[in-house]
């Protein structure tokens, strides 16, 4: 640990960290453990990038690291020149509504394309120029209009749910381009996020007859994928978190209708027929393993996503649709407070501010206070520990032995997922819109 951290990157680290929430940047400073379950998620992209398809469905406990892994998963992604989008699910987004909350979910995920250039969000302008623009380098070698090299380029979407529509508004953001129109040009931006409600407004802006709509959410997430590829990406990787907000719906009809549309990821993943596009979805145990409202109880899913029967005695498959995270061991928080130590410092060992016997100790104190839960969920451990170097470094003349002793470290609790409501199956809520939607994991 040598190399020097920018000061924008370390003070992103820091912020993120005594928040308690996952960094959006630098987590290549802080990773730990993980490399196996990384080694196959890196040929899961790959295997996007060579025109495939991929779906994972990443399993772990409370504070286990489900949100890290996968913001580390979308970093290797950027760097493989593939496009990503990610969103939370909660009550306003969702995979299956009759309200508005799939569309929702759709126009959150294409405001937050990214790609390796443009990582935090806001790419899909960036994208559609880049296509434009090769666009009209091929028509000039060629000597015929754009619009014609556009169309050629999007015939295969045509016979794709909303495919011909997609294609006029590529070719409506060109005419914008050519004229100078920013009116017209945001209006097409507007179509492909999904931001308008009704086919009126749509057909006067642009001419075109479909909006994007709760029914036809995945549908054109694989139009996305295929246009990626189309623009010189590998591919399109969505990644979304939260998933527990489906499990904790009460409403039967609006949980397997999320559920439904998962199996229609999963499906075209297996099949192939979903072109450059993958989905890397994270959730809780009781998510994929609940009989009465979680994906199990979802038959076709349960079949689906059965484990290996032979991973038994220790041994681990991660080449199934499913990939377990197991909790971090002491000896991987060990190394993680080292790394946080050294972006503290900004990558200088010589501005250190504890020593590794410090580091034993305070780790020792952890599991003296709330005992194994300090690396179980690490959360409020690695927040006690940035506070506690803030001090130092406020304080210097401060005792660090006087400091452990006297940090206060609170378990992060679980929420009581057994104290849950249960379901009612006769329930006809088709918008299942409750204030359990909301209770985050």
């Amino acid at each position: 640990m040598s190399s020097r951290i920018r000061a924008r990157d370390r003070d992103a680290i820091l912020q993120a960290l005594r928040a308690g929430v996952v960094p959006r940047v630098g987590l290549e400073h802080i990773q730990v453990a993980r490399a196996n379950e990384l080694g196959e998620l890196l040929r899961e992209i790959d295997r996007i990038a060579d025109g495939g398809s991929g779906f994972r469905l990443v399993i772990g406990e409370y504070g286990s690291g489900k949100t890290f892994f996968l913001n580390l998963v979308r970093a290797m992604a950027l760097n493989r020149q593939l496009v990503t989008a990610h969103a939370d699910l909660s009550a306003d987004r969702r995979f299956h509504s009759t309200s508005g909350q799939a569309r929702a979910l759709y126009s959150e995920l294409m405001s937050a394309l990214a790609t390796k250039t443009i990582q935090d969000g806001g790419a899909l302008q960036g994208i559609v120029e880049r296509f434009v623009m090769s666009a009209i380098a091929d028509a000039e070698k060629r000597a015929v209009d754009p619009e014609e090299v556009i169309r050629e380029r999007l015939a295969d979407l045509s016979e794709m749910v909303g495919g011909f529509d997609f294609a006029s508004v590529i070719a409506a953001y060109w005419r914008a381009h050519r004229d100078g129109d920013a009116d017209l040009a945001a209006s097409a931006l507007r179509w492909l996020r999904g931001e308008y409600s009704t086919r009126t407004e749509a057909r006067e802006a642009l001419g075109v007859r479909t909006v994007v709509v709760d029914q036809t959410f995945y549908d054109h997430l694989k139009l996305m994928g295929r246009f990626c590829r189309q623009a010189g990406y590998a591919g399109l990787l969505v990644c979304i978190d939260e998933l527990a907000s489906i499990y904790m719906l009460q409403n039967a009809q609006a949980r397997n209708g999320s559920y439904e549309q998962i199996l229609r990821m999963l499906n075209d993943s297996i099949q192939g027929t979903a072109v450059g596009l993958g989905f890397l979805l994270a959730g809780i145990p009781e998510f994929l393993q609940d009989p009465r409202r979680g994906l199990s109880s979802h038959e076709a899913l349960r079949s689906r996503l059965a484990e290996n029967a032979f991973a038994v005695n220790g041994l681990v498959d991660l080449s199934g649709p499913v990939i377990r995270l197991q909790n971090l061991a002491p000896e991987d928080v060990f190394v993680l407070v080292q790394k946080i130590r050294h972006v503290y410092a900004a990558g200088d060992p010589e501005k250190y501010l504890l020593p590794d016997e410090a580091l034993r100790a305070f780790m020792e104190h952890c599991s003296k206070r709330v005992g194994e839960a300090y690396f179980r969920t690490p959360r409020s451990t690695i927040k006690a520990f940035v506070d506690l170097l803030a001090i130092l470094d406020q304080n210097k003349e401060a005792d660090w032995h006087q400091l452990i002793a006297g940090t206060s470290v609170i378990e992060d609790p679980a929420p009581d997922i057994a104290s849950l409501p249960q379901p009612d199956p006769d329930s006809r809520d088709s918008n299942g819109d409750e204030d359990l939607a909301n209770f985050r994991l």
